[in-house]
């Protein structure tokens, strides 16, 4: 029984470590693989509400499928609005860009003793011609990542991939079990996702008037900034804070209003993700901070930005799945931040 026990131990050490190399390498299948699941999470009670009411599958997907095409109309039409704010806007503001980053350069330079590269236009060595390149690479690599996604999500909004099926057949063996699990996750990540989207609405509306009052430029990019990278659990408040604060500082000069601004942003964040956020989560759902933060760094090596994003659902599964053995229970309860007693 030792031995049996000494060798699951090696090949679990061995098992674990590969599996995580292979989520690495294989991440062009994974990534859109997980996200997909998550989609269909949230629109699987519509889908069976749908069957209820006598309504065929193809057309639930259908009309699913119509749903997430208009959210994504309404997020490339935002995205269209903000570009031609952008391109539409006078030279004014970058003609202060590069002269508050001409000032910032000179004054690092004279102070550390070092140069930081050639002379000439700054904004104009930020857009070069590698930089362009870096952009058209990513946009291709979305959207191929973006077709495998649909591609992924249909079949899981047509059952062609059951997570509760898999379940029972590979880790928890009993039907009952499998489905009360699956369910479990269902409900916590819609509530999750639900939660999130709309702290993350309410995060990029209020940020975009806050742009508007105090006349910062391009106020629906950072605001459709704000709700994008909110989505990133803790980090993505920071970037957005820092952001703006950096662009407000070319555009407005008074000190005290820039204070003011940089104040009022931070207090949006705060409020949509340090009040209300873990209200409209609630306690059942409270994960660890240590883990919130373990969880993004590792999910974010394995999977760069969008592994950042789906840490906490990742997470969240997770926890569940482990709370239905009693011997990763313990784990379980560290990542939820809970009391552990173990019964004699």
């Amino acid at each position: 029984m030792e031995k049996r026990r000494t060798t699951n131990l090696l090949l679990l050490v061995i098992v674990v470590p590969l599996v995580f190399y292979l989520l690495k390498i294989l991440s062009f299948i994974f990534i859109p693989l997980a996200f997909s699941m998550f989609i269909a999470l949230l629109f699987l009670p519509l889908m069976r509400w749908l069957g209820k009411k006598g309504v065929p599958k193809y057309v639930s997907i259908f009309i699913v499928i119509l749903l997430i095409l208009l959210g994504l109309g309404v997020t490339a039409e935002l995205i269209h609005l903000s570009s031609r704010q952008i391109l539409a806007s006078d030279s004014t503001f970058f003609g202060q860009a590069e002269g508050k980053l001409r000032h910032l350069k000179d004054s690092f330079e004279s102070y550390f003793g070092v140069e930081l590269g050639k002379n000439g236009n700054i904004m104009a060595q930020i857009a070069e011609t590698k930089n362009i390149g870096s952009v058209v690479g990513f946009v291709g690599s979305f959207l191929s990542m973006s077709l495998t996604t649909a591609f992924f999500t249909v079949l899981w909004l047509a059952e062609s991939i059951n997570v509760q099926k898999l379940m029972n057949a590979t880790l928890l063996k009993q039907k009952h079990t499998s489905v009360k699990t699956f369910l479990k996750i269902e409900n916590d990540l819609i509530k999750f996702i639900k939660v999130k989207f709309l702290v993350s609405l309410g995060t990029g509306i209020f940020t975009g008037l806050a742009c508007v009052y105090f006349d910062v430029s391009f106020p629906i990019f950072w605001g459709l900034f704000a709700f994008v990278i909110n989505f990133v659990q803790m980090i993505g408040s920071f970037i957005s804070v820092i952001s703006l604060s950096l662009f407000a500082f070319v555009e407005l000069d008074t000190t005290s209003t820039l204070l003011i601004f940089m104040l009022a942003i931070t207090l949006v964040q705060v409020i949509f993700g340090a009040i209300l956020e873990p209200i409209f989560m609630g306690k059942s759902f409270a994960i660890n901070i240590i883990a919130v933060l373990v969880m993004l760094m590792f999910w974010g090596f394995i999977w760069g930005i969008p592994g950042m994003i789906m840490s906490i659902p990742i997470t969240v599964f997770l926890k569940i799945i482990l709370e239905q053995f009693p011997n990763t229970k313990i784990i379980a309860s560290l990542l939820s931040g809970k009391e552990f007693i173990i019964k004699k």
